[in-house]
């Protein structure tokens, strides 16, 4: 329940989740509009990223695998094992947050496309390879909810130092697979960054009403100190 969860925790949750919505809503409303700046630096960050058309077999191959992580089945392959974990220690409330989290970003990505309406890049070997919309990016909003739900997880069972590292380590990974959709020109960057923040936004609201966010009900338990009395 919500009122386990320590004051400071909600109210740094709450920042994040405002933040992003924020930045997905700024985004989202100029894409519609069609906001001149905006789009203009889009095109001009695309066609700098874009890996081209010409690019090797073995470039597109590299980064056709960096972006993986990003994609549904791959999310769910990663937690499949954690979530047979939980289910053996029946903690029933943190497989729940869990699985809303990794699984319904999917649909609500799509119907937030299905809004803004976006074309992607038109690129030969980009974009229009590709069929559906553009903005948010689907691969950025599933990586940003597979990092920040391991993070939430996680985090009562790390040290100061771990935490910090784990941190570092999924935002590179974020970071990573958001610019393998422009690489691959099949994604602007604010296509990417409302993605990140949708991904970053949903999960920590999960948590939040669900229980997981450590010292709730759906949390794991906090790491035992080292030499504590069994």
């Amino acid at each position: 329940m919500l009122t386990s969860v320590p004051a400071r925790v909600r109210r740094r949750v709450l920042t994040a989740i405002g933040g992003g919505v924020a930045v997905l809503g700024v985004l989202g409303a100029g894409v519609v509009a069609g906001f001149a700046p905006q789009v203009r630096l889009d095109e001009a960050a695309s066609r700098a990223l874009y890996a081209g058309d010409d690019r090797s077999t073995v470039v597109g191959a590299l980064l056709e695998v960096l972006t993986t992580p990003g994609v549904t089945w791959f999310r769910v392959l990663v937690y499949l094992p954690v979530l047979v974990w939980l289910v053996s220690r029946r903690a029933w409330r943190t497989v729940l947050w869990v699985v809303v989290a990794i699984t319904a970003v999917g649909p609500l990505t799509v119907w937030l496309k299905d809004v803004a309406g976006r074309a992607r890049p038109a690129f030969e070997n980009g974009g229009l390879s590709y069929e559906g919309l553009s903005y948010p990016s689907g691969h950025s909003s599933g990586i940003a909810t597979l990092v920040t739900v391991a993070l939430v997880l996680a985090w009562p069972r790390l040290t100061a130092g771990g935490r910090r590292a784990a941190v570092a380590a999924g935002v590179a990974l974020a970071v990573l697979v958001g610019l393998t959709r422009t690489w691959l020109g099949v994604h602007y960057v604010s296509d990417v960054v409302g993605g990140l923040s949708l991904g970053l936004a949903w999960s920590l609201a999960v948590a939040l009403v669900l229980g997981g966010l450590p010292g709730g009900a759906g949390a794991l338990p906090a790491r035992e100190p080292v030499g504590a009395a069994r």
